[in-house]
């Protein structure tokens, strides 16, 4: 067999057969070429391929554990809010029971004050009127000597006799004050 062209009977090429030339050097040409793809071009599209899997997969990692923190973080928050509103609600719920307290010990220290000051006034009282009570016998006294003085006629100026007839009018009088006090 020649290599030549097959030639039609009337000697032209016959363009639906290939040339063997051709077909060779096409062949030869494609296995070079699929040599260099699979030895460099392959590896390089699987170095990419498989660093853009490496980062996806880590940011699907990152992203979950981004989340988990953030959850655990809300779920700290909310523990430290509802610690917070136990606490405030302790604090209040102190400062009243506090301010009851405050309160009662305010009202027993007036109350005592007021008992003292009463206390106090009723003793200031009871000295005043002992002085007046005194005063007024005195004054009672002699003012009565000299009643009595003048209507007996004589000069009562024996002090006991004058005291005896001061105290004996005093408690006439005293008497007859209470007798009327009752019958009121």
């Amino acid at each position: 067999m020649s290599l030549l062209p097959l030639a039609a009977p009337g000697g032209d090429v016959n363009p639906i057969v290939p040339n063997w030339w051709d077909t060779g050097l096409v062949l030869v040409s494609f296995a070079v070429l699929l040599f260099l793809v699979i030895k460099f071009v392959v590896p390089a599209f699987e170095k990419t391929y498989a660093a853009r899997t490496e980062a996806i997969e880590g940011g699907i990692a990152k992203a979950e554990q981004a989340q988990a923190e953030a959850t655990a973080a809300l779920e700290e928050y909310k523990q430290q809010l509802t610690d917070a509103r136990v606490e405030a609600n302790r604090i209040r719920e102190e400062a009243r029971a506090e301010g009851s307290q405050i309160l009662a010990e305010m009202k027993e220290r007036a109350t005592a004050e007021a008992a003292r000051i009463t206390e106090q006034a009723q003793t200031v009282i009871a000295a005043e009127r002992q002085a007046a009570v005194t005063s007024l016998r005195s004054e009672v006294g002699t003012l009565a000597t000299t009643l009595a003085g003048r209507i007996v006629g004589e000069a009562l100026e024996d002090d006991d006799r004058s005291q005896r007839v001061v105290d004996r009018f005093l408690a006439d009088l005293e008497s007859s004050s209470s007798d009327e006090g009752v019958s009121r």
